[in-house]
C-alpha cells in the first residue's frame, strides 16, 4: 500500500534583505472601529501598493490587503487580513510597508528610475569634492527634495531635485553631481528652480 503524499509545505513570504527593501507606503491612523486604517501610498498609482508582491512591516511580518479604497490624493483606507479591530491597526500607526525591489518592473526609459535607485549614491560638486550621500527623497508638494547626509557629519542638507541643482545624474556610474549653491539646511527648504529634473 502506498503512503499518501504529504501536502506541500507553504512557507510564509520572507522579508527581503535590507538593500532590496523599498518603502511603498506608510500606515496612518485607524479609520473607524472595524480594523481599517489610513495608508499613505508612495507609488505613482496609490492603489497599486499591493501589486508588487508581499508587503512587509519593519519587523518582518507580511501583510495582505483584503480591501482598499481611495480617501484623498495618495491616502487610502485599507483593511489588512487578520487585523479586525481598531487597536490592532493602531499599533501599526507610523510604520512603513516595504516590498522587494526585485519585484518592480524595469523602467522603459533610461532617464526614468525609481527613487530607491538614488538612495546611498555619493554626491559631489562639479570639482569632484565629496558633499555626502543621498539619504532620502521628500516631496512636500513643491517638487522632490534630496536629503543629503554630509560627508563631515552633522545636520542633513536639502537640495531641490531639478536639472539646475543636479546637472549630472549618472545611475550606471553611481554618481550625482550637484550645484552646492542650491543646498540648504533642514530648517529652510530651498526655493524650487523652475526647471524639473
Amino acid at each position: 500500500m502506498k503512503k499518501p503524499k504529504a501536502p506541500p509545505v507553504i512557507l510564509p513570504p520572507a522579508i527581503p534583505p535590507p538593500e532590496r527593501r523599498l518603502v511603498v507606503a506608510t500606515i496612518g491612523a485607524p479609520h473607524g472601529v472595524r480594523g481599517e486604517c489610513r495608508v499613505k501610498s508612495h507609488t505613482a498609482d496609490p492603489l497599486a501598493i499591493g501589486d508588487y508582491g508581499p508587503l512587509f512591516l519593519p519587523d518582518g511580518r507580511a501583510l495582505e490587503i483584503i480591501d482598499g479604497r481611495p480617501l484623498k490624493d495618495d491616502m487610502l483606507v485599507v483593511r489588512f487580513k487578520g487585523l479586525a479591530d481598531r487597536d490592532a491597526v493602531k499599533a501599526l500607526t507610523g510604520q512603513n510597508l516595504v516590498i522587494d525591489r526585485d519585484n518592480l518592473p524595469d523602467t522603459e526609459d533610461e532617464e526614468e528610475f525609481y527613487h530607491a535607485d538614488l538612495l546611498g549614491l555619493p554626491v559631489t560638486d562639479g570639482e569632484g569634492n565629496g558633499i555626502g550621500t543621498i539619504l532620502e527623497i521628500h516631496n512636500h508638494g513643491a517638487g522632490d527634495l534630496l536629503v543629503i547626509r554630509p560627508v563631515a557629519g552633522g545636520a542633513t542638507l536639502l537640495l531641490p531635485f531639478t536639472k539646475i541643482a543636479v546637472p549630472v545624474l549618472d545611475l550606471p556610474g553611481r554618481r550625482v553631481v550637484i550645484d552646492p549653491a542650491f543646498l540648504a539646511g533642514p530648517e529652510k527648504p530651498p526655493d524650487n528652480p523652475e526647471q524639473d529634473a
